[in-house]
Formats: C-alpha cells, structure tokens, sequence
C-alpha cells in the first residue's frame, strides 16, 4: 500500500503480525500518571494509529472522521504531539511529505519500498552490528527506531525480473546500489 493511501478497514496488513489493540488501559493510566486525563479523541487517534499501522496525520483524521465527523485535524495534531511524547506511538519521514506515525510496540526499521510504496519492518536487531560499527568508528550511538530505508521489494523485483526475463530469486543478494 502506498504511504499516501488510506487502508480501507477490512484490509489488515499481515506482514508486521500486528492488528489493532485497544491499548485502553495503557493510556489512561499513563494519562491520569501525568495529571491528565483520557478524552475519546486521544482514544479514537491511538486506536487509528493501531489499526492503520502507518499513517499520516490527515489518514488518521479521515478514518476517524468515518465515526466521529467532529474530529479536526488541529485535534489529530495534538493527540499524536501527546501520544508520542507519552511513548505510545512514533513518528518516521517514509519518504518525502508528511510524517507517518505507528504504534510503539515494539522498535523496528521501516522498509519503504520507492517502486510501489509498499512499507514493511523489520527489528532494529538486525542493525546491531552496524551500530557497533558506528560506535567503534565514529563514536556514534544509532537509534535505528527512527530509520526508514528506501529501496525495492521483493514483489517489485519479481515484477522486474519477470519484465527482463530473469528468473533468479528476487530476495537474493544484489550489490547495494546507489542513488
């Protein structure tokens, strides 16, 4: 699915193995911790972000605006600024345009694919080693929960292959390309 396109409700994506939660109990008491308190409108934003997965500001505001109409945007701003800085979601650059934002479950790398804008994860495990690369080298600590890296998928790379007559395995090793 493209970053600029809304999922429609009934499809769920599968390849993070998350769907939506309710994550009720979770944000109210972070909130009512805080001294502050649980409105339907944070609930509804937290419950989009869960669902949608990865979501711009303005697709969360029309999935919410489905149900609740009274939603603006400014509302969906602010629940997201407060969500985020509660911990409970993340927002990433996919590519060019506005930030999208998913539920901090678990930390992952966001893998945006430049053909088709398909996004998937992956663990921020698999850049341990880089990081220890970087902090060896460059005194640098990584935080690859913040990284999004471009590239193609391998259903685009089949579609190409099966476009130049290739047959080869479309997840096997390429030199990494630049640009």
């Amino acid at each position: 699915m493209r970053q600029n396109e809304e999922r429609p409700p009934n499809e769920r994506r599968s390849r993070t193995g998350r769907g939506p939660g309710n994550g009720r109990p979770a944000l109210r008491s972070t909130l009512h911790q805080r001294g502050m308190r649980m409105t339907p409108q944070r609930q509804l934003v937290l419950d989009s972000v869960r669902e949608l997965e990865h979501a711009t500001p303005e697709q969360v505001c029309k999935h919410i605006q489905r149900t609740t109409p009274t939603v603006n945007i400014t509302t969906v701003y602010r629940a997201l600024d407060l969500l985020e800085q509660l911990g409970l979601v993340r927002h990433t650059h996919l590519g060019h345009g506005a930030p999208t934002y998913s539920a901090e479950e678990h930390e992952h790398v966001h893998l945006v694919c430049h053909h088709c804008g398909e996004v998937d994860e992956v663990p921020c495990e698999w850049f341990e080693e880089l990081g220890g690369l970087l902090r060896r080298e460059r005194g640098f600590a990584l935080d690859a929960s913040h990284l999004a890296l471009s590239g193609t998928c391998a259903a685009c790379r089949a579609d190409e292959a099966d476009r130049d007559g290739n047959t080869g395995d479309p997840r096997g090793a390429d030199p990494v390309e630049g640009g």
